[in-house]
């Protein structure tokens, strides 16, 4: 038993003698930097990079989408939501309730969505845990008659 313990520590001592004269690991392969910029590789000042947004916020178009807001099961929970975007000056119309699945839910005016940025969401969101935000088409998809 001695013996055998002595052969598989010895055979231990070779495994790792051996292992260290191998070769050294290769540097990584570094992929030069132009090649991650794409077609922007020159440099811009900042007043340049001013003048680029103010054209594109321009030529973007306004999207004529609605912000809904809601989603609660409980009918309190859309008045305190209500309330605090009074308090915002956010208009909003409150959505009839379809349904027991569909909770409460209201719309935005498209006027006052820039009152709403994604760090006012993300405070209500934190306020309201049930609070879900989509933004939809204004108009429905068939005419109401």
């Amino acid at each position: 038993m001695r013996w055998l313990f002595l052969l598989l520590l010895v055979l231990n001592v070779f495994y790792y003698i051996w292992h260290q004269q191998e070769a050294p690991l290769r540097a990584k392969d570094v992929t030069p930097l132009s090649l991650y910029r794409g077609t922007q590789q020159d440099i811009r000042l900042l007043s340049e990079a001013a003048e680029a947004t103010k054209d594109k916020a321009k030529s973007v178009q306004p999207d004529s989408g609605c912000l809904y807001l809601g989603g609660f099961v409980r009918q309190e929970i859309a008045q305190g939501l209500e309330r605090r975007l009074v308090g915002m000056d956010v208009k909003f119309q409150t959505l009839p309730r379809s349904g027991e699945a569909a909770g409460y839910w209201l719309r935005v005016a498209p006027e006052s969505r820039r009152w709403l940025d994604d760090l006012q969401l993300q405070n209500l969101s934190k306020e309201f845990n049930e609070l879900k935000h989509k933004i939809m088409p204004c108009e429905g998809v068939a005419p109401s008659e």
